[in-house]
């Protein structure tokens, strides 16, 4: 799991624009939030795949005691799942423009609906009451309205979690949109995963101090059963959720 060690500057940010508390969210309406789990699928976390993480994997537990909670409170967990859809071979000219020809069949080749890398990873814990939202861009709220904001919408969500693989791009894409459209948003500190420490810290640092919150597991299962854990107090006087 990464090592947290987001840049004092950017905790010093967070608590100047909110007059010394650190956190944006203090409590947890279970009911009103979802547990958004992006791109926890083979493709970017089962070894010996193209966009294979190495980190995703360590974060499984996290997510699944996540989901845990979040079910036995009555909130709201959606995994999302990135589709190449290989039916439009225009779409996302872009993207494929910068990759190889033969990086970009592969990634339509896996990431298809019947591809060995479109599925969640075996050891996340997909229950029958969970939801299920696809996406096509780093961000699951592109196209607006996306299937994901449709469906939250629908559930009376105004407060999103949001953990998965890679922190820096389709988590951080997701959250970022999510903030602008209006949702409480919190990336999990310990339930992202990333390539480098590097890149999992800064990400973090920048969304805490310009467009929602950051916290623990830990903390943030304590504030859905109405209290905090132990883990969480200390790493709330240590400065930030560890």
């Amino acid at each position: 799991m990464h090592t947290l060690n987001i840049d004092p500057w950017y905790l010093n940010k967070a608590k100047q624009s909110r007059e010394g508390r650190l956190n944006a969210h203090e409590a947890l309406d279970a009911k009103k939030t979802a547990l958004v789990v992006v791109d926890m699928q083979n493709y970017f976390v089962a070894e010996g795949m193209p966009s294979y993480v190495p980190e995703a994997k360590t974060i499984v537990p996290n997510i699944n005691r996540l989901a845990r909670a979040m079910r036995a409170h009555g909130g709201l967990v959606v995994w999302i799942q990135t589709e190449a859809r290989i039916a439009l071979p225009e779409d996302w000219s872009n993207r494929k423009e910068s990759l190889s020809k033969a990086g970009w069949a592969r990634r339509q080749k896996l990431l298809a609906r019947n591809g060995e890398g479109f599925p969640i990873y075996p050891a996340c814990e997909v229950l029958p009451g969970d939801k299920v939202a696809t996406k096509y861009r780093y961000s699951a709220f592109i196209p607006h309205p996306s299937e994901l904001d449709s469906l939250l919408r629908a559930q009376g969500i105004d407060t999103l979690l949001i953990t998965g693989t890679t922190t820096s791009t389709c988590c951080e894409s997701t959250a970022r949109d999510a903030a602008n459209w209006d949702y409480r948003t919190i990336m999990v500190s310990d339930g992202n995963a990333d390539h480098t420490d590097a890149e999992h810290n800064h990400t973090l640092g920048k969304f805490l101090q310009t467009f929602g919150d950051v916290q623990s597991t830990d903390e943030l299962i304590g504030k859905l059963e109405g209290g905090e854990t132990t883990a969480g107090k200390a790493s709330r006087a240590n400065g930030l959720a560890a």
